[in-house]
């Protein structure tokens, strides 16, 4: 469906780490006024209303807990690795802005308009890695990812079975339950893996037949 042939090695991914790594630092050491990664480095729907438009991309590199930047970077690295060397580094860059940007977009809209709660705010790079994650489960279906860093399943499999939980932890959320987890940025970047999934499949079948 796509090229088969391997590009340089990662230099976009590993920027796009430090990048989160320095931005943890600095809602760690806040070398700026009490309130200004809150006003700055989160996304809801109250910041869009207030104009600070920059927090979709913004909050998509932000993580104030060490667990969830290691969590997600951990899965970046071992998925977004792979996905720039195999697409290359201008794709890689552009498709995980916009998977970054659409999860906070769905966070926003899922967080006023199913759950009530504008003020609802969010942070982390999990919108983007959902993308990243669907857009290799995709590509490459059969191929085994370990669920919990456990139990190997097909890529495919697994990434469906993420989607579901997110689908139904959403559900959960609107009806005052549930987990503190930005299940809708989670399929805003999912589902944007899906499209850009079907963008290089129409495009390599172009290249094909002409």
């Amino acid at each position: 469906m796509y090229s088969q042939r391997r590009h340089r090695k990662p230099l976009v991914i590993p920027i796009i780490i430090l990048i989160n790594i320095l931005v943890f630092l600095m809602w760690i050491f806040n070398p700026f006024s009490p309130d200004f990664m809150e006003r700055h480095f989160l996304v809801s729907w109250q910041a869009i209303e207030a104009g600070r438009y920059w927090v979709f991309v913004t909050a998509a590199f932000s993580h104030n807990l060490f667990f969830h930047l290691f969590l997600n970077m951990f899965v970046l690295n071992s998925f977004g690795s792979f996905m720039e060397m195999f697409i290359g580094r201008r794709r890689i860059f552009l498709f995980y802005m916009i998977a970054g940007i659409m999860g906070n977009v769905a966070h926003a809209f899922t967080s006023n308009f199913f759950l009530n709660k504008p003020e609802l705010a969010a942070l982390g790079a999990s919108g983007a890695v959902a993308g990243v994650i669907l857009l290799f489960s995709l590509l490459f279906p059969k191929e085994k990812i370990l669920i919990f860093g456990i139990i190997p399943v097909p890529a495919l499999f697994g990434a469906l079975a993420f989607v579901g939980l997110d689908l139904y932890g959403l559900y959960t959320q609107t009806l005052g339950g549930g987990l503190p987890i930005g299940h809708g940025a989670h399929l805003g970047g999912a589902f944007t893996g899906i499209i850009y999934y079907f963008v290089l499949r129409s495009r390599a079948k172009k290249k094909y037949y002409i």
